[in-house]
């Protein structure tokens, strides 16, 4: 956790919870996994919650919440930033108890001055929880305020949150066809002030149909999903953001160049702000002049593939067709 971030579309990372399992592709060279068991020895942060096998980095499926020092940590914050929650789990885990996740929706109902980037692989859930009540019935919002009433983390509270949060973005991560089929119905279909597409790592072609509706207003989001984007309702919620990148790290897999043109094409005729990360570890042989490596003869001599050459993060950067796309949604 970090008053400050690397990771390029946020400001700040939160992390009221550590520990996760692997749900699909996109896990396989997991960042946080990595880092975990690499920190796994007793004492540090990720003891318990990842070992190191002879497979590589892998999560135990254990589950730790922060200490109130961190858990608050976004109430401390003054100025206003961007704030990627959980970036070292998923809020949505199976492990995760509701009343968890009501402590961590009453910290940030009680930040407004910033806006909170939640990313889950796991929709499912995200979408059964915001649209649920607490055990005695009552309105998710009041279980929000009640939690940070009864903490005495504000001595009251201006106005009762709302619900959608209106500084919360809900997002979902999709490495490929199969993931937007599964996961993009779902949040479509639960209540966000702003909903945005994690395509990192981008692993295949991604058609984002939906995409290029622009109707917006009121949608009843607790009507069956349609997982097949079948019989869509008259007005639809929007994609507001979309994220793309290649993988890197150890083991990273190539990113074809025209799955991230594909997307960024289909968000311009959306009019729906486009992000690209990072190529990765991967660049495009054909389009090596364009990153600066024209005349560099060691090019030859590089890991190759697919026609595609291993040049290193840092290297790769992230131009596509000559220029950076640097989007972001208003807040």
């Amino acid at each position: 956790m970090g008053e400050t971030s690397a990771i390029e579309w946020t400001d700040a990372t939160w992390n009221p919870i550590r520990g996760c399992t692997r749900v699909s592709e996109g896990c396989r060279h997991c960042y946080a996994e990595t880092l975990a068991a690499r920190f796994s020895e007793p004492g540090q942060w990720g003891h318990g919650l990842a070992e190191r096998t002879s497979k590589g980095a892998r999560w135990t499926g254990r589950i730790d919440v922060a200490a109130d020092a961190t858990f608050l940590a976004p109430l401390r914050w003054k100025r206003p930033r961007r704030i990627f929650v959980n970036s070292l789990s998923d809020l949505f885990h199976e492990g995760v108890p509701d009343a968890v996740i009501d402590r961590v929706f009453a910290v940030m109902a009680l930040s407004p001055q910033h806006t909170f980037q939640l990313l889950t692989k796991r929709p499912e859930r995200m979408r059964e929880y915001l649209l649920s009540s607490g055990p005695d019935g009552e309105p998710r919002e009041m279980r929000w305020m009640w939690e940070s009433a009864e903490r005495g983390w504000r001595d009251e509270l201006v106005r009762a949150p709302s619900s959608p949060l209106p500084n919360v973005w809900l997002g979902v991560s999709v490495e490929d066809q199969a993931a937007a089929d599964a996961r993009i119905p779902l949040l479509l279909a639960t209540p966000a002030a702003k909903r945005f597409l994690s395509c990192e790592p981008l692993l295949g072609a991604v058609d984002l149909k939906f995409i290029r509706s622009l109707n917006r207003g009121a949608f009843d989001c607790t009507r069956p999903v349609d997982r097949r984007y079948q019989n869509p309702p008259e007005i639809l919620p929007a994609i507001d953001w979309v994220i793309a990148g290649g993988e890197s790290g150890p083991g990273a897999r190539s990113m074809h160049p025209d799955w991230a043109r594909q997307l960024r094409d289909q968000c311009a005729a959306a009019d729906v702000p486009f992000f690209f990360k990072q190529w990765g570890e991967w660049l495009p042989i054909k389009d090596r002049d364009q990153h600066g490596f024209n005349g560099w003869a060691m090019i030859d001599h590089l890991p190759q593939q697919d026609g595609m050459f291993r040049a290193g993060k840092k290297r790769a950067g992230n131009l596509l067709d000559g220029r950076q796309h640097l989007e972001w949604p208003d807040a």
